[in-house]
């Protein structure tokens, strides 16, 4: 079995500790982490249901706080742990083309007009300005904490690259404005 990106943030939270998925699914959102996995409690359940019937995980016991619902209790097994640590070993080794929906638009954007593709560009760095701010807020956030910089070195990772992105964006909208490239669809 691959394991999917959910199965691999899932697995990582139970070789911290063990925990119920309603409690993975907190710690998720509370670091952020649903920045970079998609994620949903029931997606989650799910996830964790396969690694369980595929001996990745094992249920270690069933507790009820107050009125809450009974919960489940599941921990890494060693196959678990095997298996975490060869994924993510196989995904920094081997580049991955995740189809990304941004080039896809940026493959098409000569279907538009040179203005309207500007606009909907610099709205585009306005979310990435905000996205920039947050990562900032995370990290200052963490290194307060004195967080080990090894647990949140994504955060770092994404800055680099929305940089970067902010950086090429600014430079494909300057050469359409200035006309430097030449643009198929006519303006309005």
């Amino acid at each position: 079995m691959t394991l999917t990106p959910l199965a691999i943030s899932a697995l990582a939270l139970l070789n911290e500790r063990s925990m119920h998925p309603y409690e993975m699914y907190q710690l998720l959102l509370e670091r952020h982490e649903d920045r970079i996995v998609r994620v949903t409690p029931g997606s989650l359940y799910r996830t964790v249901d396969r690694l369980t019937a595929d001996g990745m995980a094992e249920a270690t016991g069933t507790g009820r706080e107050g009125n809450r619902p009974e919960r489940t209790t599941y921990a890494i097994t060693d196959a678990g742990r095997t298996a975490l640590v060869a994924r993510i070993r196989e995904i920094l080794r081997e580049p991955v083309n995740e189809f990304p929906t941004f080039a896809l638009a940026l493959a098409e954007a000569h279907n538009a007009p040179a203005s309207a593709v500007c606009a909907d560009l610099r709205d585009h760095l306005a979310v990435i300005e905000r996205e920039l701010s947050d990562i900032d807020c995370l990290v200052d956030k963490a290194r307060a904490r004195e967080v080990a910089e090894a647990y949140w070195i994504t955060a770092d990772y994404i800055r680099h690259m929305t940089v970067a992105q902010q950086d090429w964006i600014n430079g494909f909208i300057s050469r359409l404005e200035k006309g430097d490239l030449p643009w198929p669809h006519p303006q309005p």
